[in-house]
Order: C-alpha cells, then sequence, then structure tokens
C-alpha cells in the first residue's frame, strides 16, 4: 500500500510539473512577443544595435581620457568653453595668448608657476581631446538618431530611451564645464587650498557618464543579443517553484552588485577628487590599523564621507571588498543553478574582471598611484559594469515570470 500511495504521489508530481512546463513555455513566449523592447533581428535592426554599441564604446573611451585627464592635471589648461568647440592655437603667438589666459587662474599661481609653454601645450592637448572626443559622441549619436527616428527604424520603447540618452549627452556637457569652472574659482577660502575641481562635482560628471554607457551598452544587447525562448528554460530540476525562486534571488544579488559597482566607482571619483590615493598606501590595514583613526574628523559628521581623504578612501575600500563578494556569489550560483549559457559566460566574466580590478585597484594603491595603473584601474570599472550589465540582461525577464499564475 505504502509502494502504490508514494508511486501515485510521484506520477501526481510529475504530471504537475509538466503542466507547470508547458505553461511556462507558453507564458515565456507570450513575454517574448508582447515586449516592445526587444527588437526582431533583422539586418536592419542589427545596424541600429551596432550603433548604440559604438556610441557606449565612444563613451567608455570617453571615460578613459577623463581619468587620464585628470591623473595628469591638465583638466584646467582650457579656461574657456564653447558649444560647439574651441578654435585650436595655429602659431606661436596663439599659444603663448592661450598660455596667459591660464596663467591668470589659481592652477598655474599655486602649482605650475615654473611651467614652460611646451609643458602647457601637453596639458592643452589632454584637455582639448577629452573635450572634441565628447562633441564627437553627440554627432555621433544625434545624427544618426535623428535619421532613425525620421525614417521610424525605432520602436515606442526605444524612443523613449532615446531621449533619455540625448538628454544625459546635454548634461554631461554642461556638467563638464559646470565641474572645470569650480577649479577655476580665483578666490580661494584659504591660503594654503589647493585649486582642483570641486569632487562633487566630478562624482556627477562621472555619474552621468556611467548612465549613459549603461544605457547605450544595454540597449545595443536589446537589438543583438535578444533573449530567446530556448535559452529562457532555466528550469531543469522537477521542483520548478524552487528553482525560480532561487533564480529570482539570484537576480536580485545580481542588480545589487549592479548597484554597488556603480557606486564604487563613484567613490573612486571622490577618492580623485581628494586625491585620497596619495595616503595610506598600504593594504589591507590602512597603515597600522584597519580603520583610520581620523575616519571621523570633521564636523558635522556627514562631511567626512565626501570630503575627509581617509573616511573616502576607507569607504572605497569597503565598497570593493563588497562588490567582489556579491560578483563571486553571483558567478558561483550563476553556474549551480544551470543557467543557459550566455548567462553562464556572463557570470564567469564579471567575477574575472571583478577580481582583476580588485587587483589593479591594490596595486594602484600600494604604488602611489601611477599614471598607467590608476588609469587601468578606471577603465577597469567601466569594464567591470559591462561585464554585470551584460548579465543583468541576459536574466531580465526573470523577473516577468512572476505574473505566472501557477508560482
Amino acid at each position: 500500500m505504502n509502494f502504490i500511495n508514494k508511486f501515485l504521489r510521484h506520477s501526481s508530481d510529475n504530471f504537475k510539473n509538466i503542466f507547470i512546463r508547458k505553461q511556462y513555455m507558453k507564458t515565456v513566449s507570450y513575454v517574448l512577443q508582447r515586449s516592445q523592447h526587444v527588437p526582431s533581428t533583422t539586418a536592419s535592426n542589427k545596424i541600429i544595435g551596432y550603433w548604440f554599441l559604438t556610441c557606449g564604446g565612444m563613451v567608455y573611451v570617453a571615460v578613459s581620457l577623463g581619468g587620464i585627464t585628470r591623473l595628469t592635471e591638465s583638466g584646467l589648461s582650457m579656461v574657456n568653453w564653447k558649444l560647439f568647440g574651441e578654435r585650436m592655437p595655429s602659431d606661436n603667438d596663439s599659444w603663448q595668448e592661450e598660455f596667459k589666459k591660464y596663467q591668470e587662474f589659481p592652477e598655474y599661481k599655486v602649482l605650475n608657476k615654473d611651467m614652460s609653454l611646451e609643458e602647457f601645450k601637453k596639458i592643452w592637448w589632454m584637455e582639448y581631446a577629452h573635450r572634441m572626443w565628447g562633441r564627437l559622441i553627440g554627432a555621433a549619436f544625434f545624427l544618426p538618431a535623428t535619421y532613425f527616428w525620421a525614417t521610424k527604424r525605432f520602436n515606442k520603447n526605444t524612443k523613449k530611451r532615446i531621449l533619455m540618452l540625448g538628454g544625459l549627452i546635454g548634461a554631461q556637457g554642461l556638467m563638464g564645464w559646470h565641474m572645470v569652472k569650480s577649479g577655476l574659482e580665483k578666490n580661494l577660502s584659504d591660503p594654503n587650498d589647493i585649486p582642483r575641481v570641486s569632487q562633487y562635482r566630478l562624482a556627477a560628471h562621472l555619474s552621468f557618464a556611467l548612465a549613459l554607457y549603461v544605457g547605450f551598452l544595454h540597449t545595443a544587447l536589446d537589438y543583438l543579443a535578444p533573449i530567446k525562448i530556448n535559452n529562457m528554460n532555466f528550469f531543469s530540476s522537477q521542483n520548478i517553484q524552487s528553482q525560480y525562486k532561487k533564480i529570482k534571488k539570484l537576480r536580485f544579488f545580481a542588480q545589487s552588485c549592479k548597484g554597488l559597482i556603480f557606486l564604487t566607482a563613484v567613490s573612486g571619483a571622490f577618492v580623485a577628487g581628494l586625491d585620497a590615493g596619495l595616503i595610506y598606501n598600504s593594504f589591507p590595514k590602512m597603515a597600522e590599523s584597519w580603520i583610520p583613526s581620523e575616519i571621523f574628523h570633521l564636523q558635522p559628521i556627514l562631511r567626512n564621507f565626501t570630503e575627509n581623504p581617509a573616511t573616502v578612501q576607507f569607504d572605497h575600500r569597503l565598497l570593493g571588498i563588497s562588490t567582489l563578494c556579491f560578483t563571486t556569489y553571483v558567478g558561483i550560483y550563476s553556474i549551480k543553478y544551470k543557467l543557459h549559457r550566455r548567462a553562464c559566460i556572463a557570470a564567469v566574466a564579471m567575477t574575472v574582471v571583478a577580481y582583476l580590478q580588485a587587483s589593479l585597484g591594490i596595486l594602484t594603491l600600494l604604488n602611489q598611484v601611477p599614471i598607467p595603473l590608476a588609469a587601468s584601474h578606471q577603465a577597469g570599472s567601466v569594464a567591470l559594469l559591462s561585464a554585470v550589465t551584460w548579465y543583468c540582461h541576459e536574466t531580465k525577464f526573470i523577473n516577468k515570470l512572476k505574473t505566472m499564475k501557477m508560482f
């Protein structure tokens, strides 16, 4: 009798799971068909996808250029800003005139009194390249976007993203100049102050750039790597409901990881803005302590998190370690839960890049922020953000499946 009861119970569970699988696949098909933000993979749409990817790649280069500009202290060499670009000095007289403009501002008077014209040219060209690259991004985005919009190549959801991305590009340009202006203040509040851009505006400038990059990459993936039905059949075990809950939890950790990576990168802007990487050049301890003694030196206490170099570096370390733990968890459990192949590759890539990025950060700190290492560390943060964006894209439909009644 016990054997018969077990057999009937097992058969009932099997029939139930078969029914759930069929309902699951029907729901997946419905989700994919009704989702307006998943374009078809036609040749025409692939062109749009590659265009988004190109714009994203250009933003990646801009972030890297911006990091080098900051590290070489070139950002305040151009003291004027024009929407459509500044004229390049064409002869020695025009270079001298540009140099005289720079000499009127605190960075020259306080830090670069002995700078020669040739040295000035180097930092001027660095800032000029960064600005012109930003304008090139604008042209590469707005001109094709206007054409694609006019020829009705965008769906409703993509049009919303175009407006959002266009707004971010404009805001990014304005924030860049707003940031530079903060370093051109002629009246320093303290004679011992060092002329530098506001760390708040620097962080905002980087935040806009990262948001723009993620927007481009995510949209490009929608066009070039749409989720397929056979890629969504994650549930290999018999207990489908339990498997779904586990994967949903994993996706929550992945989204949290994405937020942590973004926050860690932005905290890096505060480290750069305050030159906080030039103190406590040891790891894992900060000198002889795990927590620096001056961590709450400023009053009110909240100022320490954005204005105290020791606290800012401590926060960046803590966020970096937390990010590493989260990415490791997501990477391991993505393979354990047998997600589809692309999701597993993205998870492994994310984990590998996270460890490389952490290693670069430690090496940069121990070597007192040499430019090649520091620039690689900033570029690495965008690479890590790329990997987690890819992973989140591969698992984004899991949340949509919560509407399935059998769950």
